[in-house]
């Protein structure tokens, strides 16, 4: 049986030195210092629109660098970020993170820019799940990669035991058709805490946190309220005054800028052009 325990998990940014050079030592004490404050789940390497920018070495770099930091909880889930532009080195990747010990589960990609068919997004994911025995999150972002997943392909994708759901951060209005569309019970992340009161009303269930990399506790509770349906207004307009306020920005330099200032972690830079002046 395929599962993930927590219903809510921060997308936590990759820390650069001044050069670009991947910083692992300051991206791992961001996942410590997330721990100390209460979260128990963190995405690593995916989400915050840095993966592609990671060569695979970097990627497996990381990777490492998780497995040998034995300070890292054992109750702490830790998800991988899988894709790239080639299937063969996402595969690479699938399997190195499939023999890690530390991680917990995958949300898998799909490949930028070169706009792969049904079929050949559908034949992508089913090759990489074939060599991940860990739960799988499909992660469907049409925005940032120029592919949208079709409901008949996803429907295809949800029977392979190891897919237990999908990061949306595309139309949310089809989460229902997502739900209805599986064969078995399935969890829907909102991708993004922008409009997130619309996405759990329309039946997203979990959710992969970007302004939680700031403020873990509150968006915990504001999102746990939202699917208990016990959020007051007042409360429920400032925390998203809040998220607006990351959001109104490049949100990865925002975070990046805000999580050095308050913890004294240096997550440097974001790589350019992103942060060109």
């Amino acid at each position: 049986m395929y599962d993930l325990v927590n219903d809510f998990h921060i997308a936590v940014p990759t820390a650069f030195h001044e050069n670009e050079d991947l910083n692992t030592e300051a991206s791992l004490q961001h996942v410590m210092h997330l721990y100390e404050q209460g979260v128990k789940s963190v995405l690593v390497c995916g989400s915050t629109g840095e993966q592609h920018s990671l060569s695979l070495p970097e990627k497996l770099q990381l990777l490492e660098s998780i497995d040998e930091a034995s300070f890292l909880p054992d109750d702490l889930e830790i998800l991988f970020g899988v894709a790239s532009i080639r299937q063969k080195e996402a595969l690479q990747l699938a399997v190195k993170v499939n023999a890690s010990p530390k991680i917990t589960g995958v949300l898998l990609g799909f490949p930028p820019y070169i706009l792969p068919s049904q079929k050949e997004a559908r034949l992508y994911v089913e090759a990489i799940a074939k060599v991940i025995d860990k739960p799988i999150i499909l992660y469907n972002n049409p925005r940032r990669t120029g592919f949208n997943l079709e409901l008949d392909t996803f429907a295809e994708l949800i029977k392979l035991p190891n897919i237990i759901g999908i990061k949306e951060a595309g139309d949310s209005g089809r989460i229902p058709k997502l739900i209805s569309a599986a064969d078995k019970k399935i969890y829907v992340y909102a991708g993004g805490e922008i409009d997130l009161d619309k996405k759990v009303a329309l039946g997203a269930t979990r959710l992969s946190s970007m302004a939680g990399n700031l403020y873990p506790t509150e968006v915990e509770a504001y999102f746990t309220d939202l699917l208990h349906g016990r959020l007051d207004e007042e409360k429920k307009a400032g925390i998203e005054e809040t998220i607006h306020s990351i959001f109104a920005q490049n949100p990865i330099i925002y975070l990046k800028n805000e999580i050095t200032k308050q913890t004294q972690i240096d997550m440097g830079i974001a790589r350019s052009p992103l942060g060109n002046q």
